[in-house]
């Protein structure tokens, strides 16, 4: 059931069908709390120390698993890729590939600045149901269910690059395809103390789109890379 006024949903067995394990215990709803709600709920537990340990958890599975899967590359490309594969906006991405954003627990006030869209809400949570697997389920589920949810990212090996520097990606394969250089134009929501900035970035006709971000710099790098994937479908 969800709240028709923060879009928050309470019933979470859509999320354990996504994350393809059950979502019992105490630990999944720490998971989902978010420090915003804990605080103006009279200073409960919230989901920073799980994020610590599934920032681990996913840490290994990605290292172990690139380790196994390419033993052609060296080390440097090795962390490459891995720092793609773990950073915040890959980690949004797989947030948002399960509607993440309306199961988790906020404070009002970041419900009202748009933080079920925020990059880095989104990616600390993600670590933090890592986290709360690892405890609950143990090791083994907990890796498979970190390669699971990245597997779609390993895809399309040229995101790698892109997902680590996405402004720069986009600038290159516009210029690939003859177009010209990436505008962006930025507007911010919310109070001062917590803005929320959106980005929309157009590559001459070729595309517009847009991003979220709790800074200026992280809207236009998911802008850019949301524009890089829809350009990169026509890029053999």
């Amino acid at each position: 059931m969800s709240s028709p006024a923060s879009g928050h949903q309470t019933d979470i067995s859509g999320l354990s069908s996504s994350l393809g394990i059950p979502l019992d215990g105490e630990l999944y709803e720490l998971a989902l709390t978010h420090r915003s709600y804990a605080y103006e709920h009279g200073g409960i537990a919230h989901n920073e120390r799980l994020e610590f340990l599934g920032d681990a958890v996913l840490g290994q599975a990605v290292t172990v698993m690139l380790y196994r899967n390419h033993p052609d590359l060296v080390e440097g490309e090795l962390a490459k890729r891995r720092a793609s594969l773990v950073s915040t906006i890959a980690l949004a991405e797989v947030a948002r590939s399960i509607d993440l954003g309306s199961y988790i627990r906020l404070g009002n006030g970041e419900e009202l600045t748009g933080g079920r869209n925020k990059d880095s809400i989104l990616a600390d949570t993600v670590e933090a149901l890592f986290g709360a697997a690892y405890l609950t389920e143990g090791p083994e589920v907990a890796n498979d269910l970190v390669l699971r949810l990245i597997e779609p990212l390993l895809k399309n090996p040229e995101r790698f690059g892109a997902a680590m520097d996405p402004k720069t990606s986009l600038q290159e394969i516009a210029a690939k395809l003859g177009s010209d250089v990436p505008v962006y134009s930025v507007q911010a929501d919310g109070p001062d103390h917590a803005r929320i900035f959106t980005a929309t970035v157009m590559v001459g006709t070729l595309v517009e789109a847009t991003g979220t971000g709790s800074s200026k710099k992280h809207a236009e790098m998911a802008a850019a890379l949301s524009a890089w994937a829809t350009l990169s479908e026509n890029v053999s």
